[in-house]
């Protein structure tokens, strides 16, 4: 092969269609938009507009409720801190506080505080100062020998306050 034989696969490049261009082209006077009407305007945006039937999202039932101001945790596994241990990313000796979970890379941010899900084995003794924690998860580090130690978040002290 040579660089002038190069060229581009059968089909991989079309020719963009020139309308209003004649009645030759085939898509001559009007466009192929029709006569008259929005649609054969330019700036038309119908999204969801089903020609006068009820539109799908007014068929649909509305469900549930999103609270404004409710607190997103971000979560930790048992998992997680076991590998970060192993690692020696994590103090195992030292109180493991949030801002210490930041500073190891085991969260990217606090959000409203860290919540400790049980999801994996802790072999590790640590002491652990969080926002929240399950209840298979406070188990799981006390039966390793940790202390988990429930603050209220951040948000939610300065709502009661």
């Amino acid at each position: 092969m040579k660089l002038h034989e190069i060229r581009d696969n059968e089909g991989a490049n079309r020719k963009k269609k020139r309308v209003a261009r004649g009645p030759g082209s085939g898509k001559g006077k009007t466009a192929g938009r029709g006569i008259k009407g929005q649609t054969s305007r330019s700036g038309v945006a119908l999204n969801g507009y089903e020609g006068g039937q009820m539109p799908l999202y007014r068929r649909l039932p509305k469900r549930g409720f999103s609270k404004p101001n409710r607190l997103e945790f971000a979560v930790v596994n048992l998992g997680q801190l076991q590998v970060f241990v192993d690692a020696g990313k994590l103090d195992a000796k030292a109180d493991v506080t949030e801002d210490a979970l930041v500073a190891a890379g085991v969260i990217r941010r606090k959000l409203d505080g860290v919540r400790l899900l049980a999801k994996g084995e802790l072999k590790a003794k640590l002491n652990l100062t969080i926002a929240g924690a399950s209840k298979a998860a406070v188990d799981a580090v006390e039966k390793a020998g940790g202390k988990v130690t429930v603050t209220r978040p951040a948000k939610e002290a300065a709502a009661a306050e």
